[in-house]
């Protein structure tokens, strides 16, 4: 119990009152204490589960999801985290419901929280539409917990947006934590975030800047490397900047990917959509022009076509420190080879980094359920000196 007792004295010394009834949205609203508390409460529920030592909290309550778009790492691991905590979780599928009749986002807030300790949102799709969306949620339940209505204030949860990706830059994070041998290590060290080729159209700009936007914090060199005219939002170029700078680390821009390559630590090679197409998208999708988001999509795909040799391939892993650059991805990569003709990464280098990227993907429940256990207890160590103390099993019979 050493390790657990150990973190669990980290965790008291850090200031997490803030995080206590509110919504987890953006990495860099979040402070330096704030984002290392989850990290280890991720730790210590993970050694928990390791030691067979129950994490449940909840006797009863719901975790709601709500995803629109497609997933499965993202919707498993908040399924996984809600159910460690004790809590059942409900999908709300839109078309099933009474959005489709023109039911309101406040009332829809309203009506899915009666019994909700958390919701989890996932909506990446459009510029401007997602975090405003997630925005409009939060401040729905908050009316609706001051007015009465909810007996509690649920916790929101930012699955993905169109700005950023907390639990996946937060989980690729802890994976590097572990890979390095503490957050202190990741001073320092390269990660080239790179743009990659992918047949596919519109993937969201949420994982690059979710990756600039949390890993500038660090002290790390942050490399960020695309073709002409596949910037990410401004916005966040100058938090990963700002962030960098106050760090001690550094932030900048290539068009070269064999550039951003050498030398680095870590690569983290992974196609996406063009702010200005992603904005003129929304626009089209407003406006309903669904012959002009075809016309847009076709574009798009001929663009791409044209940085083919965009790809993570064995000759530009040789470029990473001492030819052995961490590499990781989000999931599901576009394998050349195998899940497509030609795509992000090379099939011989995928499968020599399967193992750790799995792993990178098991780190995101541990990360969610953090966020959870953060915005419900405001005094984290505390629950956990308790839960550790009282020593139930998971699995009742061992």
């Amino acid at each position: 119990m050493e390790k657990l007792t150990r973190m669990i004295k980290e965790l008291a010394a850090l200031e997490t009152g803030k995080m206590e009834n509110n919504d987890f949205f953006l990495t860099w609203e979040r402070s330096d204490d704030e984002i290392k508390a989850t990290f280890l409460v991720a730790e210590i529920l993970r050694e928990m589960r390791e030691k067979n030592i129950s994490p449940k909290v909840f006797e009863s309550g719901l975790g709601v999801s709500i995803f629109r778009d497609n997933s499965t790492r993202t919707r498993f691991s908040f399924a996984s985290a809600c159910n460690m905590l004790g809590l059942q979780v409900q999908d709300l599928d839109e078309g099933k419901s009474q959005i489709a009749h023109g039911e309101t986002v406040r009332e829809t807030a309203n009506m899915v929280s009666f019994m909700a300790d958390v919701i989890g949102i996932r909506d990446d799709m459009y510029i401007g539409k997602g975090h405003t969306y997630m925005k409009e949620v939060a401040e729905s339940v908050e009316q609706g917990y001051r007015d009465g209505i909810l007996e509690q204030r649920p916790t929101l949860v930012n699955l993905q947006c169109d700005i950023d990706h907390p639990t996946q830059a937060m989980a690729d994070a802890l994976h590097l934590v572990n890979h390095f041998g503490g957050v202190e290590n990741l001073k320092g060290k390269k990660i080239a975030m790179s743009w990659a080729y992918s047949p596919s159209y519109g993937k969201p700009l949420s994982v690059p800047q979710g990756v600039v936007g949390l890993l500038s914090r660090f002290g790390m060199d942050v490399v960020l490397a695309h073709p002409e005219g596949y910037e990410i939002m401004p916005e966040v170029e100058a938090v990963a900047a700002k962030q960098a700078a106050a760090s001690g680390g550094s932030f900048v821009r290539t068009n070269n990917m064999a550039e951003a390559f050498e030398g680095a630590d870590i690569v983290y090679p992974k196609s996406w959509a063009p702010f200005a197409a992603m904005e003129k998208r929304t626009d089209l999708y407003g406006a309903g022009d669904w012959d002009g988001i075809d016309k847009l999509e076709k574009e798009l795909l001929t663009q791409n076509g044209n940085y083919k040799d965009w790809e993570c391939t064995e000759e530009l892993m040789k470029k990473t420190k001492d030819g052995k650059g961490l590499y990781l991805h989000c999931l599901p990569a576009d394998i050349t080879g195998v899940s497509c003709k030609e795509g992000e990464v090379a099939a011989s280098v995928f499968d020599r980094y399967r193992v750790p990227l799995y792993k990178e993907a098991g780190f995101k429940p541990y990360i969610i359920s953090a966020m959870i256990f953060l915005a419900k207890f405001g005094d984290p160590s505390g629950m956990l000196e308790k839960l550790v103390g009282r020593n139930t099993s998971r699995q009742a019979l061992l």
